[in-house]
This record gives C-alpha cells, structure tokens and sequence, in this order.
C-alpha cells in the first residue's frame, strides 16, 4: 500500500449534536478536543519546564498562551496501565490493566468488553473521535481494540512492543494491516511517526464541519533513537559530548544517541506547532481545546541518557520508579477563547481527572463512577475547585511497588513481593524526595498506610503475588 492510499478520506464520519435539553435555548456547538500524549517524555523535556540542552518553540508558546500545570501526574510509571487509567478514569488500584502484560504474537493484556473509555464518552456526546499512535490495550482481535472501545477511527500500533521501532513491519488503519515490507531486514524506507500525523491532520481537516475528538498519541520520544536523519536531526548532529550506543538490549545501535534524542522532541515539538497552525488555517483555535502530557517519566533504553539532558528536572527518578520524576508530567492545556494566557497551576491532577472533565466540558452524564475530579473550574478559572483527597499508584514490575500522595505527604511502600521499605517525604520542603521521614512521623506513615490499603481493589491478573 503506497503512502498516498493511506491518506485516506473519513466520509463516513457522521456526528450528531447532542439533543438540546432546552429547545428554546439552543446548545452552543462544544469545543473540538485534541488530546496529544507524548511517550516517556520527561518532566523537565520541554524548555517551557526547564530543559536547557534544546528548545521547544511551539509547546513553549502554547504554555504562553494556555495553562501550564507544575503537578499533573501520570496514570503510572509505564504505558499500558497509564493509559488503561486516561482511558476509563480511574486510578492503577481499580483499573483492569495495572502492568505491561504481553500477549503472543503481538498486543497486549486487554480492558474486558463493554469498558467505559474516553472514546464512548465523547461517542455519545456526539463526537466523530480517532486516535492516531499508540494503542497498547489489547491486541488484533480482541475486544479491546479502538474501535471496540469508542473510537472511529485509528491509525497507528496495536502493540506497544511493536512500537519500539520506528520503522515497522506494519501498521493497523482500524482493523486492517497495512504492511511496510521495505522496513524488513532493517530497512529506512518508512518513518511511522510521520505517517501517523499526516493521518492525524486529515482527521482534523474530515471533521472541520462537526465536534471532533483527536487522540494523538506519538511514541516521541520512546525506546530506541532511531529517526530521519534530515534537517531537524543535522541541527543537532555536533551539538552534544557522545557516547555511541551498541545496540544492546534489541534496540538499534546508535551513533549518536544524545543529537537523536534532542530531535526526536524537536520533531514532536513540530507536531504540534502543525497542529496548532492547522487550527488557526481552518478557523477552529477558538473553538477546541488541545491537551498536551506524557505517559511517565523519562526511559534509559535504546540509548537515552536522562542525566545528560536532565529529563526529571528537579525531580528524583525515571520511568518505572514512583518517585515523582516517574510519574509527575508535562501537562499544557491551550484554548484561546476559554483558558487566560500565561496561566500557571498548582493545582494537583491526575490521568484520571481527564473522564470527569471531558464529561463537564461536552455537558455529558457519565454512566460509571470514576477517581478523577473535573478540572473545568481550574481550567476555566471559575468557581471553586475540588482538590483530591489522595492520589494512589501501584505498579507491577520489579517485586511491586504502591505510592500515595495526601496533600504534600507522600508514602512509598516498595518491594511488595518480599521483605517491604516504607518511605515517607514531604513534599512541599523535599521534592526531591531525598530524606525519608518514615521513623520521624510514624502517625503519618500509619495514617497513610491505612488509605493505601483502602485505595484499591483485588485484581485476578495483576496482583503483587504475580510472577
């Protein structure tokens, strides 16, 4: 299939506006939604956060003219269930999927058929909704593919393993493989990122007429260093000290790991300056909001060295840790006509605070009882703002490991699977979670202990006994 073909018309994407519950007060149109997921990008990646290796033009600007978040958190410290905790809004100890969990040939432990998701939301809100990127909650033929889950249109990986290359065997348009076999053999022929965008963009240009609900979740700037070497990766070419990467792992070896990391944000920073610019051409700035985030913290694979560019920022840890530089994110919410300029926010959120928001802002009931909180309030700086009792994580690799944080405190209890460390900060004097409290406030550790045990459910799958 040629790379024409793939840019394909959605015609058949009908939406419908919701009934007006007032026929004499008619609905105003809502806005559009892009919600754009970045993969394993760190805290401190973007130069709007502090990064001072590269710069990051069009997020910074659209930090400038939206909503910047200093304490937004991701669903967990790995993909799968990050994202399985964005999709049905609830948190690691009731999600279905609370670790990676592969599932031979390809794909991964799926969510149980009839699940609840952002897409089914905004479905029946009357949205036409695609998500373009990674998928990485089920696998081909499984109840949990998008379009079993509420999304019309999908382009991009089922697999999240598979989406460790760049230049893939195949990607999946719906249900249908679309095959690159100039890629075999550890061919250069195809860049997957570029081709999910372009679909991504046509989406957007399909359904200028009609409320739209774009996911855009790249895998910029994952697993291996491997991209183009074009004008955007030559700007970085002689830029940085190097140490070659051998390959190590199953990643492809890398010349130049460091200039390859620093254009693979660059290149998603252009992204989304397209996006945005596309917006303003069709006349539809004003009329959809674009959330910006990562799933977790920063990786170490394929290459990538976090200590170099100082990815966390001022926080302690990467990705599969529960200290905060594994789970606290970028988060950036632009729309000109709603969301003050120049904002910043302290406010504490969460992955899933995003159903309880989409719900408030399509004017949506919501059929299932979630853990999030609407961040309408804060987003749109009216009324009083709810804030949550405690945030909680728990992650399933590594002997296992829980975190709960309850205003500035934060509680730790790692490994599950043998002999247990409780470790305790305060976060408002110690961000980077350096002194451990734990035999100082022993109340504290019990009282949040208690709320740790009380914040999850059993799951039959993931379960801290697991091997």
């Amino acid at each position: 299939m040629n790379i024409k073909s793939l840019l394909y018309t959605s015609g058949s994407l009908l939406a419908a506006l919701p009934a007006c519950k007032n026929a004499e007060q008619p609905r105003q149109q809502p806005l559009n939604v892009i919600y754009i997921l970045a993969d394993d990008l760190g805290y401190g990646d973007l130069s709007c956060y502090g990064q001072q290796k590269f710069q990051t033009p069009n997020l910074d600007r659209m930090a400038a003219e939206g909503m910047l978040f200093t304490q937004h958190y991701a669903g967990c410290t790995v993909s799968a269930p990050s994202r399985a905790s964005l999709m049905t809004g609830l948190h690691t100890g009731h999600t279905q999927v609370r670790g990676n969990r592969e599932i031979s040939p390809e794909g991964q432990e799926p969510m149980a058929a009839g699940t609840f998701t952002l897409g089914k939301l905004m479905q029946d809100a009357g949205y036409a909704t695609g998500i373009f990127g990674k998928w990485g909650l089920g696998y081909p033929g499984s109840v949990s593919v998008p379009g079993t889950m509420g999304f019309d249109e999908f382009y991009g990986y089922n697999c999240q393993r598979q989406a460790h290359s760049y230049y893939p065997s195949h990607l999946w348009h719906n249900n249908e493989k679309v095959l690159f076999p100039e890629n075999e053999n550890n061919g250069r022929a195809t860049y997957s990122q570029d081709l999910i965008h372009a679909q991504a963009m046509q989406f957007i240009k399909n359904n200028k007429n009609k409320p739209f609900f774009a996911m855009l979740t790249y895998t910029l700037p994952h697993a291996e260093m491997n991209l183009p070497h074009d004008s955007i990766y030559r700007q970085f070419e002689n830029s940085f000290e190097e140490t070659p990467y051998d390959g190590s792992r199953g990643y492809t070896p890398v010349e130049k790991p460091n200039a390859s990391f620093a254009a693979m944000v660059t290149r998603l920073d252009n992204y989304v300056g397209e996006v945005l610019a596309e917006l303003k051409e069709l006349g539809l700035d004003k009329s959809t909001i674009v959330f910006f985030t990562s799933d977790n913290g920063p990786h170490t694979e394929g290459g990538a060295n976090p200590d170099f560019f100082k990815s966390y920022g001022p926080l302690n840890g990467t990705k599969r840790a529960l200290y905060e530089g594994g789970i606290r994110v970028p988060f950036i919410v632009w729309n000109p006509q709603k969301i003050k300029a120049g904002t910043k926010s302290d406010h504490i959120s969460a992955f899933w605070d995003m159903m309880p928001t989409l719900s408030e802002l399509t004017g949506t009931d919501l059929p299932v009882e979630t853990d999030g909180i609407s961040l309408i309030p804060t987003l749109y700086s009216e009324g009083k703002q709810k804030e949550h009792d405690y945030l909680y994580w728990e992650f399933h690799e590594q002997g296992g490991r829980q975190a709960l944080r309850s205003g500035n405190w934060k509680l730790i209890r790692q490994p599950i699977v043998g002999e247990t460390a409780l470790e305790l900060y305060d976060l408002n004097s110690d961000l980077h979670e350096d002194t451990n409290l734990a035999s100082e406030y022993p109340d504290k550790v019990k009282e949040l202990e208690t709320l740790m045990n009380n914040a999850r459910t059993e799951s039959p799958t993931f379960n801290f006994g697991r091997k």
